[in-house]
């Protein structure tokens, strides 16, 4: 398969400025203006990816009529997860001149090496899932992210543990910038409490059979295991922790909150602690009933109303900009740093660094077969 998977929704719009400025040059009015969004489409987790994607679907079809005269595209390039595969999409992305910003991506193994690559060109480039307190430690201008980071996330798990009197926790992570940083965060937080950490392993991204390092830690007596990681593998190691019977619950964080955790474990992953990067998703709620007004069929996944978020900001970046009669790169990056978003669904404000200052966090528990909201946290 390519390494561009592209899919073109092309609709005629508004555009209200004369000119589209790029820093190399101009477009005349009437060309194509493309958002670009890079996600793993296909792999092991592209569950997370075909939700970036319709999430940023969902912000396109209402955004385009703020818009006249012009077409705006949305190409979508698969990274499969990927280090290498993230930096030969970055390049061709970035080497686009009508692309005016990029949704993504998805792993921060593969966002920190792409960021550089963007920065080169001075193209924004804004995650919705990306949480390795890294990235935004480059001094990039470029970047920005929707999503907080591991350095809150993994305090947060180890508070809540904490308060549940959970003392001692064995620790396993997947070797992944995500799965180590949001591990190394925790066991900081943890040990600064008072908890004591009996150990701590890695796996290998894509093994299946954990049995072996699971009835090791069974030995140690563990009052829980925290997993940094995402759900392909977190759903396999709390599974075969009951076969070997190690009967104690998982802690993880956003990577292992989608429904195919709770399908592949089945049974054994009741009691597991989850925390997660945003607010519960109601089915009352205004996001719910668009989402679903559009896709049907489809589960909202964890990020794609992070994504459906960051499409907007571009959007609204590039309204704005236009109206003004210039845009450039730089001048959205600016924008951006600079501007408060709001509407009824969101309300984001990035600080210097790029990341946002406007932070939620909700921590479930797998009951009956479904992840219940225990806290939000704000």
């Amino acid at each position: 398969m390519s390494m561009k998977r592209s899919i073109f929704v092309v609709l005629s719009v508004l555009l209200v400025g004369l000119f589209f400025f790029y820093g190399c040059g101009q477009v005349e009015k009437g060309e194509v203006y493309k958002i670009a969004v890079a996600a793993p489409l296909t792999g092991d987790i592209a569950t997370l990816g075909q939700g970036i994607k319709r999430g940023v679907i969902l912000a396109y079809i209402e955004m385009t009529n703020s818009f006249t005269n012009a077409k705006i595209v949305l190409e979508f390039f698969d990274d499969r997860a990927n280090e290498g595969e993230a930096v030969n999409v970055a390049e061709k992305i970035s080497s686009d001149p009508r692309i005016i910003g990029v949704v993504g991506h998805l792993n921060s193994g593969c966002s920190i090496p792409a960021s550089t690559v963007y920065a080169k060109r001075n193209l924004t480039m804004i995650t919705p899932a990306s949480t390795n307190p890294k990235l935004t430690l480059q001094g990039l201008n470029n970047v920005f992210r929707v999503c907080p980071t591991d350095a809150q996330q993994g305090p947060i798990a180890a508070k809540f543990l904490a308060k549940k009197g959970i003392k001692k926790v064995y620790i396993i992570d997947d070797k992944t910038e995500y799965g180590q940083g949001l591990a190394d965060e925790f066991e900081k937080e943890f040990k600064k409490m008072g908890g004591v950490v009996l150990g701590r392993d890695s796996i290998t991204v894509g093994s299946r059979n954990f049995k072996a390092l699971l009835t090791k830690i069974k030995q140690f007596n563990p009052e829980a295991i925290f997993f940094g990681g995402v759900y392909v593998e977190g759903s396999l190691l709390t599974k075969q922790a009951d076969e070997v019977g190690l009967n104690v619950p998982f802690v993880g964080g956003d990577g292992l909150k989608t429904d195919d955790y709770i399908k592949i474990a089945g049974a054994s992953s009741e009691g597991d602690i989850i925390t997660f990067i945003g607010s519960p998703i109601e089915e009352t709620s205004e996001f719910y009933k668009k989402y679903k007004s559009v896709f049907p069929k489809d589960e909202i996944g964890p990020f794609d109303f992070n994504s459906y978020v960051a499409a907007k900001v571009i959007f609204i970046t590039l309204t704005n900009l236009l109206s003004t009669g210039e845009f450039s790169r730089e001048k959205a990056n600016e924008f951006i740093r600079n501007t408060e978003f709001k509407d009824s669904l969101f309300n984001v404000k990035f600080d210097s660094k790029g990341d946002n200052l406007n932070s939620e966090f909700t921590i479930y528990t797998v009951k009956d077969g479904k992840f219940k909201v225990v806290d939000i946290i704000r």
